[in-house]
């Protein structure tokens, strides 16, 4: 679980903070491929400390993770939606208390379980 400390509150004991240089690598290929790194990273990335809220609170699940196959696709996170009916880019996003609410109660090795439409 990573957040911003500067927008919210550690939400559990082991939730690491998001800092200024924070970035998640989503360069195929490369030795970091879907591994949080550090500015200066001159490959394909994310930035994790966002103008917007939708990273303030992230749940890393284990999908091609940590252990990642070049083309299994990049990170999935859980993190706060835009708005309903919103899409993300391959992620999980729920409503900002609901999150809030399973971030309290999520533990490491927590199963989670997506139905098929």
């Amino acid at each position: 679980m990573l957040y911003r400390p500067d927008r919210i509150a550690r939400p559990v004991p082991w939730a690491n903070p998001i800092g200024p240089a924070d970035l998640w690598s989503d360069a195929s290929g490369e030795q970091h491929y879907n591994l949080q790194v550090r500015m200066p990273y001159a490959h394909s990335h994310e930035k994790l400390r966002r103008a917007d809220p939708l990273y303030d609170l992230v749940l890393i699940t284990d999908w091609n993770w940590p252990n990642a196959t070049p083309g299994k696709g990049s990170a999935i996170f859980i993190h706060q939606w835009r708005r309903p009916g919103y899409p993300t880019e391959g992620c999980i996003a729920f409503r900002r208390d609901h999150l809030h609410e399973i971030a309290r109660t999520v533990q490491p090795g927590t199963r989670l379980i997506v139905p098929e439409l």
